[in-house]
């Protein structure tokens, strides 16, 4: 599912005009980064939690020439869903 597709289903359910239903998804998407990059995570119950974790250096190597090099530490983003999101999902 796209960015557009999702548009066109608030379009439908909202019964609002198309341009309309592009802007409050796009203001809904900017609220959702701006709140992860600030606050570190976000929590939408019944749906999951956005977190930012930071990860440490750590030992890798390099598959072409085997030599040894350290990946920097760096944050990264996860999503936990919620139990009422997976059972969704299971139902089929």
């Amino acid at each position: 599912m796209t960015k557009a597709d999702l548009a066109d289903l608030i379009h439908e359910k909202l019964s609002c005009q198309k341009k309309e239903a592009v802007e409050l998804l796009d203001l809904t998407l900017e609220i959702l980064k701006e709140a992860i990059a600030t606050e570190g995570h976000v929590k939408i119950t019944g749906f999951g939690n956005f977190v930012v974790k930071q990860k440490a250096d750590r030992n890798g190597r390099n598959p072409q020439t085997g030599e040894t090099i350290t990946i920097s530490s760096r944050k990264v983003l996860t999503f936990k869903p919620s139990v009422i999101l997976k059972n969704r999902i299971n139902e089929g």
